[in-house]
């Protein structure tokens, strides 16, 4: 008995993982206008998505913190579901 409950335990906890992928979208995020002239925050910012110049193209999961990210520089980089 205790074998089978750990077995519908792991089923359970596996379906929610690979149902939780499933919903995090693929965000392709790229840098359209330059980043030289900006406050420093904003370079941190596009360091820290992954940007390193103009047309350079990153994926990332959308989520809260990359989406704060995104808001903060809206200005330079352009965003596309994947």
């Amino acid at each position: 008995m205790l074998l089978q409950s750990h077995k519908l335990e792991a089923l359970v906890l596996t379906k929610y993982l690979t149902d939780k992928d499933i919903l995090m979208a693929k965000i392709k995020i790229t840098q359209k206008r330059s980043s030289i002239k900006r406050p420093q925050r904003q370079k941190r910012t596009l360091q820290a998505l992954g940007l390193k110049k103009i047309n350079h193209s990153v994926e990332h999961e959308a989520n809260p913190q990359i989406e704060g990210m995104i808001r903060k520089v809206n200005h330079l980089i352009e965003v596309e579901k994947v």
